[in-house]
C-alpha cells in the first residue's frame, strides 16, 4: 500500500492512497491486478488491468452513506465473458464504423465486425479484452494509476503500432480524471473513451429513468436503423433529445426507439476542457459533473441490459445504468464533414475527461 500525506485540514490529516491486490487469473494463468485509489472524503475507485476497467466507484450521499455507483462484476470471468463493456477503456475506435471499413489516402482498411456488418468499440478483441500494464504514481495531492498498452500493426484490421497510455487520477476534490495519450508509427485512426455505466443511486438500485440530466449540447448526430450516424448534425430543440435544461432521463425516453444511444455535439470548439454534462439522483442527492476536451459525448441508457449480466450481488436489467462516453463523432472516418480522428506519425493523440462527484442537499 502506498500512502501520501498532503497536509492537515482543521487538524485532520489528508490522506491519498493507492493499494494493489490480485483480482483473479485468466484461464491461461495470467494474473489480473486490482488497484484501489482512495481519498480523504471516502471516495474509492477500483480499477483492474483487464480492459483497464473501473470496477467500482464508491461515493457518499447527502447523509454520508457510501454506495458503489457503477455497474460491474465481482470476478474476472464476468469481464472476460461479458459484451457490455462495463467500465472499460474502449478502443481503438469507440462507437461504430459503418461496414467495418474506412479509407486513409489511397488505402482501404477492413476491420473486424462485431455488430452485424459494422465495427463497434474496437472489434472482436478491443481494448476491453486486453491486459494493460500498470504503474502507480504518487504525488502529494492525488492518487494516480497509469496504464499502458501497445496495439500491434494490423490489430483488428487497424494500421500502425499504436502505443497508448491511460492515466486515472483521483483527487481530494472527488474528481476522477482520465487522461488518454497515443502515438503511432503509421497513419491510423484513434477514438478512445471510458465505458462506465453509472447509477448514482447505487449500482444495484434499478432503473435510472428518475435521474436528472443536463447536456451542454444544442445538437446531436442522428442515426439510421443500424445506429450508424447519417452525417447530419441536427438541433435538439423541440425533440426528445433536448437535455439543454435539467430533465429526467426517462421523461421522453420511450419516444426514442430503443432508448438513448446517441452522440451529442458539445457546445465547444477545439480541445479545451469544458463542461459536458450534469447528472443528479434526487433521492440520494448524489450528483456528477462531466468535463471533457472531446467534441462529443455518447449518451447510452443501458438499452441492451436484459438481466443476463450479474455482478456485485446485483442483476442488471434494462436501463439500470447510463453511460456518458467522451468521444469524437461515431463513424467519423467515413464522414468527411465530421471532425477528423486521423493520427499520423510524430503526432500525439490526447484527451482528458473528468467525472466530478458531489452531494446536493435537500
Amino acid at each position: 500500500m502506498y500512502r501520501c500525506i498532503a497536509g492537515g485540514f482543521f487538524g485532520r490529516v489528508v490522506v491519498i492512497m493507492v493499494s494493489k491486490s490480485v483480482f483473479g487469473k485468466l484461464k491461461d494463468g495470467r494474473q489480473i491486478e486490482r488497484y484501489v485509489l482512495s481519498n480523504d472524503n471516502g471516495v474509492r475507485v477500483s480499477i483492474i488491468t483487464y480492459g483497464g476497467a473501473i470496477t467500482s466507484i464508491e461515493v457518499p450521499d447527502r447523509n454520508d452513506i457510501v454506495e458503489d455507483v457503477v455497474l460491474g462484476f465481482d470476478t474476472i470471468d464476468g469481464y472476460v465473458n461479458a459484451s457490455s463493456y462495463f467500465g472499460c477503456i474502449t478502443g481503438r475506435y469507440a462507437n461504430r464504423i459503418a461496414g467495418g471499413k474506412f479509407r486513409l489516402g489511397q488505402n482501404e482498411y477492413t476491420l473486424a465486425t462485431n455488430i452485424g456488418p459494422n465495427h463497434l468499440h474496437g472489434g472482436i478483441k478491443g481494448f476491453d479484452k486486453v491486459i494493460w500494464n500498470a504503474n502507480k504514481i504518487n504525488p502529494a495531492d492525488s492518487a494516480i494509476l497509469e496504464l499502458t498498452y501497445t496495439s500491434p500493426d494490423g490489430d483488428q484490421g487497424y494500421p500502425g503500432n499504436l502505443a497508448c497510455t491511460v492515466t486515472y487520477t483521483l483527487t481530494n476534490d472527488d474528481e476522477i480524471i482520465i487522461d488518454y495519450k497515443a502515438t503511432t508509427d503509421k497513419q491510423t485512426i484513434v477514438n478512445l473513451t471510458n465505458h462506465s455505466y453509472f447509477n448514482l443511486a447505487g449500482h444495484n438500485s434499478g432503473d435510472i429513468s428518475g435521474h436528472t440530466l443536463m447536456l451542454n449540447a444544442d445538437n446531436f448526430t442522428p442515426v439510421d436503423e443500424n445506429a450508424i450516424t447519417t452525417g447530419e448534425i441536427a438541433s435538439v430543440k423541440n425533440t426528445p433529445f433536448d437535455f439543454t435544461q435539467p430533465t429526467q432521463i426517462g421523461l421522453r425516453i420511450d419516444q426514442i426507439q430503443g432508448g438513448y444511444d446517441h452522440n451529442y455535439v458539445l457546445n465547444k470548439e477545439g480541445g479545451k476542457l469544458a463542461l459536458a454534462a450534469k447528472v443528479l439522483d434526487p433521492a440520494s442527492g448524489r450528483a456528477m459533473e462531466m468535463y471533457t476536451t472531446e467534441l462529443g459525448v455518447q449518451l447510452y441508457t443501458g438499452n441492451f441490459l436484459d438481466g443476463t449480466a450479474k455482478g456485485k450481488g446485483a442483476v442488471y436489467n434494462h436501463r439500470n445504468g447510463f453511460c456518458l462516453e467522451a468521444q469524437c463523432y461515431p463513424d467519423s472516418p467515413n464522414k468527411p464533414q465530421f471532425p477528423s480522428t486521423v493520427l499520423a506519425p510524430g503526432e500525439i493523440y490526447s484527451q482528458r475527461t473528468i467525472y466530478k462527484f458531489m452531494n446536493n442537499p435537500r
